[in-house]
């Protein structure tokens, strides 16, 4: 038979799990914000990509790397 108890987390344990899902939350972010640039490179003109110091074959290879590769 099951009784009703409060079950209490260690404050460690509570620590923990919040600092893995920040650390979690800020490596999506990261990956967010990776995606977007290397999908707007696709996108970029030659006039533009030399404005920045790219090449279209280097905006090229930086645009195809997945977005958790760095």
């Amino acid at each position: 038979m099951m009784t009703d108890q409060h079950c209490t987390v260690p404050a460690s344990v509570g620590q923990r799990i919040h600092g893995l899902l920040a650390y979690g939350l800020e490596v999506l972010c990261i990956w967010q914000h990776r995606c977007r640039g290397r999908h707007a490179l696709r996108h970029l003109d030659d006039r533009l990509l030399k404005d920045i110091g790219l090449s279209r074959v280097a905006a090229a290879r930086e645009a195809s790397k997945p977005f958790w590769r760095p």
